[in-house]
């Protein structure tokens, strides 16, 4: 699949764990990215951060089981965890159906918003998947 298929929306910034970074000054949301959720297939449960969790960059901080695999989801930022989507105890799936909306994993309260220089734009993560789905089809 080419990535044009994918939803890759402009302004969020992006991990190569397939993570979206929704940046509102100091605070952050988090999610799976289309991308990501169409490689795992069908969401079945989410296990998600404490709330008040202080959490680093590169720290297990979630996962994600579906009927493919487990994945462990790693935090793109260091900070304070400000809220968790309990939506998704219920509906895991959200993940699949919704993943830039009622989907979202968890917020964060960045201590250091140096840090997003390390991720991607839009436009590299669109990059990214092209070079992905390119290697997958040799």
């Amino acid at each position: 699949m080419a990535a044009e298929e994918f939803n890759v929306i402009d302004g969020l910034y992006y991990t190569k764990e397939h993570l979206w970074v929704k940046v509102d000054g100091d605070d952050a949301v988090i999610g799976v990215t289309d991308y990501g959720q169409h490689q795992l297939g069908d969401v079945v449960y989410v296990e998600l951060p404490t709330v008040g969790a202080e959490v680093e960059a590169g720290e297990k901080v979630a996962s994600i089981e579906s009927v493919k695999a487990a994945i462990d989801i790693f935090s793109p930022l260091t900070g304070k965890i400000l809220s968790v989507n309990e939506d998704l105890k219920e509906d895991p799936s959200l993940v699949n159906t919704d993943p830039y909306g009622e989907g979202w994993l968890y917020e964060v309260k960045m201590s250091d918003d140096s840090e997003i220089e390390d991720l991607m734009t839009a436009e590299d993560y669109r990059a990214y998947i092209e070079e992905i789905e390119s290697e997958e089809e040799v």
